[in-house]
């Protein structure tokens, strides 16, 4: 590490500690690798405050990088349990926007040419400015309004100088952290890394937009602007600029609420269940109403993808959720998921059972589906299982739907609502063609089972008979056990030598003493080495366990 990374390191360290995580960088070895200890008081904030808001505060007084990771954070509630993830979508961005001269130079260096060859008019004063990009209304040389992003100078660099640090913090977490699994530092880092430069590349966003157009194009409720590629590359996007207002801003009738929120219902499933491809942040600040109670779709930066094995397994879900099935809801979120070893299935299931059992004594109508997803993603957490990104992007997007719902129009029959789309589902899965299909491919693995299952059974018992067959029996406890005979063996030895060394000193310089000042040399040589052994073993035997690795799974702990 450079000379600023390790500036850097020491000025996380610092803000960490202050907001009551300095026994976890202590741990860590932050302090050891800079040399020096910083002594800093916990603030009166953090002393109140719970493990998820000194979280929040933390990633917010560490700057835009570490912002922008607790946003995409907030996203994942496969990564951290609910109340993070819900803490962390607090998260805004406080930057001052970046000047006009800045402006045009990005989009002379990014576009090849003088702004006044693709612009006849930039609006000085940006629309809004965050901490990647801002965006300000501009004129084309032809005359069309549209609205420009532009990324910040600079940024790029910064966060690929912030993530390296992070990497060599996740490295010094991984040595300390107990957990390896579903809160693996280096993990989150990576899928922090793979979001944050498809976020960079303004492309990625040209390329999700242009989908939504192409999918929506004949849902006249619904506007996504359109795309001009000629004045758009990696660090600069040019949309068409769409009037309207502010979603939470819009002053409508009830019939047109209602209306609006049956839209948006409309445009929910269609984009789960007939695109493949939904919105993956659809709060009131990314939608607009437009003339005629026209709906404006905006921001394509985080979107999600749902293949149709993926689509039928989100069907299955519903279904069991809806008919308090608990073992088929157990088993869809294990089979979908990547458990971190071998998971308590019956315990999973169990949980599970009572979780629906409370949250769905009720109609449909009247179920909190914000707080039964949350406590299904939180289950699966609790059991290592790591459910799908898709997956729990899509469940953010559903929780923020339905808030958007509930706010515009509190008196609607969801379940009303929803029955013919749950019966468009149902026909659609059940229809005929599609059936056959189905069971064609069912009757094909079963041929296929049936035929190769002989054979392995004849190899298990060949094996059996042979005496070739063998069974590996692996085990947290035996790891542990295992680890103690090897700690309780050195210690024995180290025990052994030392009192080896007191014996084979006095046996062996007792009839010929090599004296000085009338002390024999090396019989002190052999009791100070002795005493060396044994205050090696007696200081491992009391304090070894002390540094052993910590559970981060207390510090995500809410306090009481």
């Amino acid at each position: 590490m450079n000379l600023q990374e390790l500036n850097r390191v020491r000025q996380i360290g610092v803000i960490a500690a202050r907001h009551g995580f300095g026994e976890l960088t202590e741990r860590a070895g932050v302090w050891r690798m800079l040399g020096k200890r910083e002594r800093v008081e916990v603030s009166a904030d953090a002393q109140r405050a719970s493990t998820a808001r000194r979280f929040r505060m933390l990633l917010n007084d560490l700057g835009p990088t570490f912002v922008k990771l607790g946003q995409i954070l907030s996203t994942r509630a496969d990564l951290l349990p609910a109340e993070f993830v819900e803490e962390l979508a607090h998260l805004q961005d406080a930057v001052e926007p970046f000047p006009l001269a800045q402006v045009h130079e990005q989009i002379r260096s990014s576009l090849g040419g003088e702004v006044q060859e693709f612009f006849a008019e930039i609006d000085p004063t940006p629309l809004a400015a965050a901490s990647i990009a801002q965006v300000h209304r501009a004129v084309t040389r032809e005359g069309v309004e549209v609205a420009v992003k532009v990324q910040r100078p600079g940024i790029g660099e910064q966060i690929r100088s912030d993530l390296g640090v992070l990497r060599t913090l996740a490295r010094l977490l991984e040595a300390t952290v107990e957990e390896t699994g579903i809160y693996s530092p280096s993990g989150i880092v990576e899928e922090f890394d793979r979001a944050i430069h498809e976020e960079l590349d303004f492309l990625n966003e040209a390329a999700n937009t242009r989908a939504f157009y192409e999918n929506h194009r004949e849902r006249p409720y619904l506007r996504v602007p359109q795309v001009h590629a000629e004045l758009s590359s990696r660090t600069v996007l040019t949309l068409e600029f769409l009037r309207g207002t502010k979603f939470s801003q819009a002053q409508l009738a009830p019939e047109q609420r209602e209306q609006l929120a049956k839209n948006i219902v409309d445009a929910s499933f269609r984009q789960l269940f007939e695109d493949g491809l939904f919105h993956g942040d659809p709060h009131p600040g990314n939608i607009l109403v437009m003339e005629g109670g026209v709906l404006a779709l905006l921001d394509y930066g985080v979107v999600g993808r749902l293949s149709k094995p993926m689509q039928d397994t989100l069907v299955m879900l519903c279904m069991a959720v809806a008919l308090k099935d608990s073992d088929s809801v157990a088993r869809i979120l294990y089979r979908v998921g990547v458990p971190d070893g071998r998971a308590n299935l019956v315990g999973f299931r169990n949980d599970i059972d009572g979780l629906l059992n409370s949250h769905l004594p009720r109609t449909l109508a009247e179920v909190d589906a914000q707080t039964l997803m949350r406590d299904l993603l939180d289950l699966a957490v609790k059991y290592r299982i790591r459910i799908p990104k898709e997956y729990a992007l899509l469940s953010r997007a559903s929780v923020a739907t339905e808030g958007m719902l509930r706010t515009l129009y509190p008196e609607l029959d969801i379940q009303a609502v929803a029955l013919p789309y749950a019966k468009e589902l149902l026909a659609g899965r059940y229809d005929m063609g599609q059936l056959q299909g189905g069971l064609m491919k069912t009757l094909l693995r079963f041929q296929s089972l049936a035929s190769d299952l002989p054979t392995q059974l004849s190899q298990i018992l060949l094996d059996m008979e042979s005496g070739k067959f063998s069974v590996t029996v692996r085990a947290d406890q035996f790891d542990k056990l295992n680890a103690n005979l090897r700690a309780a063996a050195v210690i024995a030895f180290l025990g052994l030598c030392a009192c080896g060394f007191i014996v084979g000193a006095f046996i062996s310089f007792a009839q010929k003493p090599w004296l000085y000042g009338g002390v024999p040399v090396l019989g002190v040589v052999a009791i100070a080495l002795a005493a060396m052994l044994f205050g090696a073993a007696f200081t491992w035997y009391l304090f070894g366990a002390r540094f052993g690795k910590v559970r981060v799974s207390r510090f995500l702990k809410p306090r009481r």
